[in-house]
């Protein structure tokens, strides 16, 4: 799949809300929900203070995008990420329809776009496009030294 400037420029706006993930020590994972050039949604993890599993940012930025169209159906939509989703956010993407979705870093442990499993690939009704690697050093700069300061400050990573 092809990488443009739209796809980096959205992405930088995930890595925004990434940098908001890890100001309140949560995960730094962004999203951007994005129609027709136009941002619906934004969102970040707020697992760790919202005590809730399913709040990735996926899901959260789903909901809203949800909200802002009306349904749960989310035609046109691009969800801009900077890691690549995991099984429940990839499970959230297919059931809401997104047509294509742009990730920054690779998740080589809970992946499931291609990095662990591939949800397009299990025959579901309803398959996006997915583009990953874009600016990926950059997010995974933005993971790592995350978990690198979790390591040292004595708290033991729990992953994405």
């Amino acid at each position: 799949m092809e990488i443009n400037s739209i796809d980096e420029k959205y992405i930088r706006m995930a890595m925004d809300e990434a940098k908001r993930a890890e100001e309140i020590d949560e995960v730094p994972v962004g999203a951007v929900a994005v129609r027709d050039g136009v941002v619906i949604a934004t969102a970040y993890n707020t697992r760790e203070s919202s005590r809730c599993a399913t709040h990735h940012a996926e899901i959260l930025a789903i909901e809203r995008a949800c909200e802002a169209l009306g349904g749960w159906r989310l035609p046109g939509v691009t969800l801009y990420v900077t890691m690549e989703p995991c099984a429940m956010c990839a499970g959230a993407i297919v059931n809401a329809r997104i047509p294509r979705v742009v990730f920054g870093a690779y998740d080589l442990r809970f992946g499931a776009f291609g990095s662990k499993i591939n949800l397009c690939e299990v025959g579901l009704n309803h398959k996006p496009e997915v583009v990953g690697g874009v600016l990926e050093e950059e997010n995974r700069s933005i993971l790592s030294s995350y978990f690198k300061r979790k390591r040292v400050k004595g708290a033991p990573p729990d992953g994405a």
